[in-house]
């Protein structure tokens, strides 16, 4: 299927809607570009949505040489964390695990594409990429924050590229159809993943660099090489990375999402979390400045190790706006506010992403 095949035939999708579409006036196509399987899976129901990119990573807290406590997703972890996914979905027939392109075109009930937030379950072990690949994992993210095996991660004072195992594991996901996915990677890393890659890739959820400057956030050059292979970003929910005003608003979220499409165009741009689909309770039950606290000390040894971007504490986490079950709705409503075009709001909230998936997925 090509580009233009696509458009049309997810057009048609976001008329004729996934099942169970929202039962509010608004029946709209929403997806969501990162989340986590929630316990409740009616809740993507309650949060109008059509379906989601999954993170069902997992790992542990280990402590590096220099006292740093790192998440570290490990291939047994990983290993648990898809077989513990698989099992939930086998088991919800309300949920349709998207393994080939057509399915999400003709799915009848909510879409679940399962991601690993980095290469590190793989390493230099690349036949691990098939097997999982056949588990059903269909997004790979090459890093997240640090190093690894694969590329360079955006939390480093030195900044580093895709390594000869990156090249190759990347080669390996081309072949098998798995997207790419270079959220958390280091400029250097993006930007040859942009030049390497034989498909389009993705940035499933970041912000843009120009609006808010912090090494998390992406950068204009790297928003214009994913708009020139087809790629598309979700802006996501951290508010510590959206703004630095001390009450974050979801004005500040539209100013990402209105940068990104100046620059990228409007099949660049599109909607990710990085929370639960609930959103972060811990904002909800503690307050925003509680929930931000917890980041501090991450924060703190950023700064300390001489990341640029993490010399001031953040006061917030969430926009409280977008924080619950009525986050889709909000957003949408934000974006008409904000006078976007009906046709484009249904690329951000949606197309945009069953578009990319449905052109590098397997058919």
């Amino acid at each position: 299927m090509n580009r233009r095949q696509a458009l049309g035939s997810l057009g048609a999708f976001a008329l004729s809607g996934c099942a169970s579409p929202p039962k509010d006036s608004d029946t709209s196509l929403a997806f969501d570009g990162m989340s986590f399987l929630p316990d409740d899976l009616s809740q993507l129901e309650g949060a109008a949505l059509n379906g989601c990119i999954f993170d069902v990573s997992d790992g542990e807290t280990v402590t590096d040489n220099a006292g740093e406590r790192r998440y570290v997703r490990t291939f047994a972890a990983c290993e648990r964390g898809i077989d513990r996914a698989l099992t939930r979905l086998g088991a919800a027939p309300e949920m349709t695990l998207v393994l080939h392109a057509k399915q999400l075109r003709q799915a009848t009930a909510k879409l679940a594409v399962l991601q690993f937030q980095a290469a590190e379950p793989i390493g230099g072990q690349l036949e691990r990429v098939a097997h999982f690949q056949q588990k059903g994992l269909r997004i790979l993210q090459i890093t997240h924050n640090h190093n690894n095996e694969w590329g360079g991660g955006y939390l480093e004072p030195a900044p580093t590229g895709l390594t000869p195992i990156g090249i190759e594991g990347l080669a390996e996901l081309n072949r098998l159809r798995i997207v790419p996915d270079v959220s958390h990677a280091s400029e250097q890393t993006a930007l040859e993943v942009a030049d390497r890659s034989r498909s389009a890739f993705i940035i499933s959820h970041s912000g843009c660099r120009a609006v808010f400057d912090n090494p998390r956030c992406v950068s204009d050059k790297l928003i214009r090489a994913l708009a020139g292979r087809g790629g598309v970003m979700g802006v996501f929910m951290m508010s510590m990375f959206l703004t630095g005003s001390d009450r974050p608003a979801p004005a500040d979220f539209i100013h990402h999402l209105t940068h990104l499409v100046r620059v990228g165009g409007i099949d660049t741009a599109a909607i990710a979390n990085d929370y639960p689909v609930a959103g972060l309770a811990d904002a909800n039950s503690r307050g925003n400045a509680q929930a931000a606290h917890t980041y501090h000390e991450w924060w703190t040894a950023s700064h300390a190790r001489g990341v640029p971007g993490f010399d001031r504490l953040p006061e917030h986490a969430v926009i409280p706006e977008f924080n619950s079950l009525d986050r889709v709705r909000a957003i949408r409503r934000a974006l008409e506010r904000a006078r976007f075009r009906a046709s484009d709001i249904d690329k951000i909230m949606g197309q945009n992403w069953l578009r990319v998936l449905s052109e590098i997925l397997p058919a």
